[in-house]
């Protein structure tokens, strides 16, 4: 599944590293033909974007968009629990998820970072990758709305994240969630609604899932074995 892991590096702090290998990304979603065509052009537009970009403009972009204000912000939990004690216990579960099928964190990262998400759904057979990516589709849905009014080239990523999933967003809780944003998008305006409450309030639905279910896991992980 290499195409999550592709979006995933391309979700991801721009660094020398992976920026120096852009010239590879497209053979690799060519090759798995997952994306339709019209997400593929997006997203090797974006690439073809990034290659046109030196890496210092690269970074500040990133860091401007995903680093300020909760809008943006590319940790799951973050738009569920906030800063409150549930995230803690949401954290455990998931990684715990990750070690049953084999996947350890090795780097300094939280477990709900939406590129190392994608990682582990890279290392997952298609369909369990696929079912496992609906179950915060609306979260993925609504930075990806959020990204658009801001004319981000970053929204095509999740746009294609949306195209993935077997499951639909809801259009009624995202636009429930951006009504009751302010339209300032001033530095200043994004720094107040980063202490503001989580977006996504109470708990998801709590469907039939594998030995990793927990009322307070915020994004529910099976694993089939």
């Amino acid at each position: 599944m290499k195409t999550f892991k592709v979006l995933g590096v391309l979700l991801s702090y721009p660094k020398t590293e992976w920026v120096s290998h852009l010239d590879e990304f497209g053979p690799l979603l060519f090759a798995e033909n997952l994306l339709s065509k019209k997400q593929l052009k997006a997203v090797l537009a974006f690439i073809e974007e990034l290659k046109s970009a030196d890496i210092f403009t690269l970074q500040e972009e990133y860091c401007s968009t995903f680093d300020r204000g909760r809008s943006h912000c590319l940790h799951l939990f973050e738009h569920i629990h906030g800063e409150s004690r549930d995230r803690g216990q949401a954290m455990v579960n998931l990684s715990d998820a990750y070690e049953q099928k084999g996947f350890f964190i090795d780097q300094a990262e939280l477990p709900d970072y939406i590129p190392l998400f994608l990682e582990f759904l890279s290392l997952c057979p298609r369909d369990e990758a696929v079912g496992l990516l609906g179950e915060p589709i609306d979260i993925i849905a609504t930075i990806g709305t959020r990204l658009k009014k801001r004319d981000s080239s970053y929204a095509v990523l999740f746009d294609a994240l949306v195209a993935l999933s077997r499951v639909k967003p809801s259009k009624e809780k995202i636009q429930e969630v951006l009504a009751q944003e302010p339209e300032d998008n001033s530095l200043e305006a994004m720094d107040k609604a980063w202490e503001e409450a989580a977006a996504f309030a109470g708990q998801p639905d709590q469907t039939a899932c594998g030995g990793c279910q927990t009322p307070d896991s915020g994004l529910q992980i099976q694993i089939t074995r």
